[in-house]
């Protein structure tokens, strides 16, 4: 493939220019499993590119854990030689860990049986407003107690850093419920017509409702969101 710019030959499809220093991809989906991913680069509504790297999982404890880190830095290298402006994702969430560990993207997360075709789909629609700001500055509401120490303030912390949410608001906290014995767990609940969504933090018998204000106009956009943030919390080993 040439660069799209100064056709400069690039070694795979999709490669930043170092020649002209030009992007050839602007979006990357990753297709995540234990074993094996594929990497397709997109160009505007176009794939330039598509990748396969493998592994053999180790059993092992030590060597696994060697063998996964080598698999996602292969992994993060095909992403940093495209550039892109966005990174999806698809899979194994043990996988996706690791490679989100090694590099500097926001990931967003693509529910489909089809990934490539969905976020293709997806280009021709606006762009959701991201919201720069620190968690803490999106916390707010009459209610400031938080239940689950610092488990759920970890978990409120970790749905307000997300890039389309606007705010925060914790509610009131019902201790009705019935007991569990699973710790702290945090969900996020089906969008609603304005796309924000409610998270749902749980320790023990208690149960607090926070609403969650999204920057999605619809309940479709707002899935999306929603899907990210059940991810987020999943990995930082609260969602439940």
């Amino acid at each position: 493939m040439e660069c799209r710019q100064c056709a400069s030959s690039l070694r795979r499809p999709g490669d930043y220019c170092l020649v002209c220093r030009t992007p050839n991809a602007d979006t990357v989906v990753l297709e995540l499993q234990r074993d094996r991913a594929t990497v397709t680069s997109i160009h505007e509504e176009t794939v330039v590119g598509q990748r396969g790297v493998t592994t053999t999982p180790e059993d092992g404890e030590e060597t696994g854990v060697v063998e996964l880190r080598n698999f996602a830095g292969k992994v993060a290298d095909e992403v940093r030689r495209k550039r892109p402006e966005e990174v999806y994702v698809t899979g194994d969430r043990e996988v996706v860990q690791a490679v989100r560990g090694q590099l500097h993207y926001e990931f967003y997360r693509v529910e489909s049986e089809t990934p490539v075709q969905t976020v293709i789909e997806r280009k021709g629609e606006p762009a959701l407003e991201v919201v720069d700001a620190s968690p803490e500055s999106k916390i707010g509401g009459t209610h400031s107690t938080l239940i689950g120490n610092r488990a759920g303030m970890r978990a409120v912390h970790t749905v307000a850093g997300h890039p389309h949410v606007k705010k925060v608001i914790p509610g009131p906290i019902d201790a009705g419920g019935s007991g569990s014995r699973t710790g702290v767990r945090a969900k996020a609940t089906r969008a609603d017509d304005n796309g924000n969504v409610r998270m749902l933090i749980r320790d023990g018998s208690s149960v607090q409702e926070n609403r969650v204000v999204t920057t999605a106009s619809d309940r479709e956009h707002g899935e999306h969101v929603r899907a990210d943030l059940n991810e987020a919390l999943a990995d930082a080993d609260l969602q439940g």
